[in-house]
Order: structure tokens, then sequence, then C-alpha cells
């Protein structure tokens, strides 16, 4: 089958179903929530990596036994800095969902946020004594394991609120003289009843089977999550990603299906790294960032690195524009640039280098020759510190550099026949 005609079935059956995903309402919100995230990630992966001083009963070095020293001292304030923001990703999660949706409906914010941080309070926290001397409630599903129950209950608070207003129930016809914001307030008072009724009735239920709607939902589709981190699934993701980038469709195009995996299994790393235990997951978001996408997706950096010495004018160009994006993991100068996008060339390269690099690096990670994610500090973190950083393993650092080469191999031999085209190209235009 030739290019062009994979080319022109993908624009008419692909590109149709990513370009509706992309900007689908709910997979919308999803995305712009955890796009938004991105400070309290910051600060949560900041406190873990402070708490993770790379020392072991041999360590010598003054400068490790002080940050060790400090990290012992200060444990508290490090694990409640990091309970509270990757700890409590879900809740966050509600919150932008919720504050996005109503945006497209162009609704109000603030009742709504409240609704349904009320709802996800009563079915994902789990009170253990309610006494008048103090209240001990559980909070472990705050985290990753909280992610299903929040995009749940933020969407259904958004759409049960706006069909309610919509259709005008419950609506007290207020005197003209009665200010604005009061008649609004009690417009929305039997819509708010009636969605803190249902969730009442969810607790209740949950309650009696002795659970907690995360509890039930983990128990259920355990199978489901286990299944999410594995290498094929990660090779999957991958080659989704970049076929759709190849074609023209952005990766935001599958974020809101991918980011609450990604991230649900960045808390979980977290939580387990503050309480000393193994980490569960290899597929999250640092994995993803500074493992998979090296330099952006495609892996960019390689070929960029290859550009910057390119006997083509052109390619040269591109690659000086380009090798200091990528470097922070920003891959549009050099696919645009090049162009990487539909052209045939480079598919291979393109599609297989970050499949490659998931691969190598799922495999280390399950075998434990290197170790596992923990923290996140940035999208744009150079996967060259941020694989050490996410980890606190020397060896990720080794890692990075590795992967690297491959993908100037993997590279190189259509490099070099693009670059040939090009340069024949600029000697005859130069004629």
């Amino acid at each position: 089958m030739k290019f062009e005609t994979i080319n022109a079935k993908m624009e008419k059956y692909i590109l149709p179903l990513a370009n509706k995903m992309s900007s689908q309402r709910h997979l919308k919100a999803i995305r712009d929530a955890f796009i938004s995230l991105m400070p309290i990630t910051l600060v949560g992966g900041i406190a873990a990596i402070i708490n993770s001083a790379p020392v072991t009963e041999s360590t010598t070095n003054g400068i490790l036994l002080a940050w060790a020293s400090f990290a012992q001292d200060n444990a508290l304030l490090l694990n409640w800095v990091n309970t509270l923001t990757l700890g409590a990703m879900s809740i966050y999660i509600c919150i932008g969902i919720t504050n996005f949706l109503c945006k497209q409906y162009k609704t109000d914010v603030l009742l709504p946020i409240m609704l349904s941080v009320t709802g996800f309070m009563m079915l994902c926290i789990a009170p253990q004594s309610l006494g008048w001397d103090g209240k001990i409630v559980e909070i472990s599903y705050l985290d990753g394991k909280g992610l299903i129950p929040a995009i749940f209950i933020a969407i259904f608070t958004v759409e049960v609120y706006h069909l309610l207003r919509k259709k005008n129930v419950g609506r007290i016809k207020m005197p003209d003289s009665v200010p604005a914001s009061l008649s609004e307030t009690f417009a929305s008072l039997v819509p708010g009843i009636i969605i803190l009724g249902v969730f009442v009735l969810i607790f209740a239920l949950f309650n009696a089977l002795g659970t907690t709607m995360p509890g039930f939902i983990y128990s259920t589709l355990a199978p489901a999550f286990t299944a999410a981190d594995t290498l094929p699934f990660a090779i999957i993701a991958t080659l989704l990603v970049h076929v759709f980038w190849f074609f023209g469709i952005h990766d935001a195009a599958l974020s809101g299906i991918l980011s609450p995996i990604r991230d649900g299994g960045l808390s979980l790393n977290a939580a387990a790294h503050v309480a000393g235990q193994s980490l569960p997951n290899i597929f999250t978001t640092p994995f993803w960032v500074y493992f998979v996408v090296i330099g952006g997706c495609g892996s960019c950096l390689a070929l960029a690195i290859l550009l910057i010495r390119s006997k083509s004018k052109q390619l040269r160009t591109v690659g000086k524009i380009g090798i200091v994006p990528t470097f922070f993991g920003i891959s549009e100068p050099i696919i645009f640039g090049v162009p990487l996008m539909l052209n045939p060339i480079f598919f291979i390269p393109f599609i297989f280098g970050s499949v490659v690099n998931a691969t190598i690096a799922y495999i280390l990670m399950d075998i434990g020759i290197i170790g596992k994610t923990f923290a996140m500090l940035s999208w744009q973190m150079p996967s060259i510190f941020g694989a050490f950083l996410s980890t606190m393993d020397i060896k990720a650092f080794l890692l990075i550099i590795v992967l690297i080469i491959i993908d100037i191999l993997i590279y190189y031999p259509f490099f070099k026949i693009y670059e040939k085209q090009l340069v024949q190209q600029e000697i005859s235009e130069e004629e």
C-alpha cells in the first residue's frame, strides 16, 4: 500500500475521530484539569526529592550526609507537603474538571465546585470516628486511586446542575426588588439539594457494603488497572500518540485518556515512596516525559543533534533553531521545520524511536536495574536531569545517554537519505 493511500485513509477515517476526541467537552476538561495541576505536582515532586537523599550505610560524602540529616529532621513536613500535593491529586482534578466543564457551558462555577468537592469528600473519604472531641477519617483515596471517582463526580455534578438550571427545575420567582445575586442563589437551591441527595444515597449504598466508591472500583477493576501498567500497553500508547502526531494530530487528542493513567500511577508511586514501600507502577507521567519522548514526541533530541552537523543548509538551520527547545522537551520546531510530519522518509524513526525507548526503559525498571519514578518536576525538564531526579537513581542518568545514542542510530540512515535529497536540491537551485 502506497504512503499516499495510507495518508488518505488517515485523513478520511482517523482525523475526524481524533478531532472529535480533542474537542469533546469532557475529554477536553479532563485534559485541561491535568495540565493545570502542574504547580501542585511540581511542589510535591520537589518535596519527594528532598526527602530522598541518595545515601547508603557506606556513604561518607559530607554533603549527602547533611542532606540525609535534613530530610530526617524534616520528614513530617516533607511528607505532609507530599500528601497534600501528589497525595491529594484526585480532589484537585475533581475541582479542575468541574471548573473547565462549567466554563464550556458558560455557567457559574462556584456552586458546582462546592457541590463536587462535597460529593468527592463524601464518597472518597471514609469516616472512622466522628466524635465531638475529634474526627478520624481515612484519606488514602485522595491520591491516584481516587481519580476515577473524581472524574465521575465532577462530570455528574456539572451535567446535572446544567440540565436542572436549563430546565428551571425548582426555580423560585423572586420580586424585581431582590438583588440578582440572591435570586441566582435561590435558583441554585433545588439543583444543589438534588445533587447532594444523590451523593448521600451513593454513600449510603457503599457504606452498607462496607466500602467506599473508590474502594469498590479498585477491587472490581483491578485487572484493568494492572493491564494499564504493562509493557504492551506502554508500547501501544506510544505507537498511537506518534502515529497521530505523524499525521498532524496533536497528542492532546489522547491526553484526556492517557493523563489519568499516567498521573494516577505517579500519585500511587509517590504515596508508596513516602510510606517506604516498593513502587507499584512503571507507566507514569515522568516515565513518559523523561524516558520515552526524549526531546519531545518523536524523541527529536537525537535528530536535532544530527541536524546541527548536516551538509544541508536547511537542515543545519533547523537544527540550530531546534536543538535548545528539544533539550527542554519541545519538539515542534523540529517536527515542523524538517518537516517530520507527513514525511514518509522519517515515518519509521519518528514512530519507533520512542517505542524503543519505552521498551528498554520499561524492561530495565521491571527487572529492577533502574529505579521507578516517584516525582514529576516539569514537562520542560531535560530528560537527562529529569530521569535522575524522578528516580534518584544515577543509572537513570546513564540510561538517558544510552537511549539518545540509540535514537541517533535509529534516525541516522533516514536522516542521510533526506539530507542527500536536500543537498542535491540546494545545489541545483544555486546553479
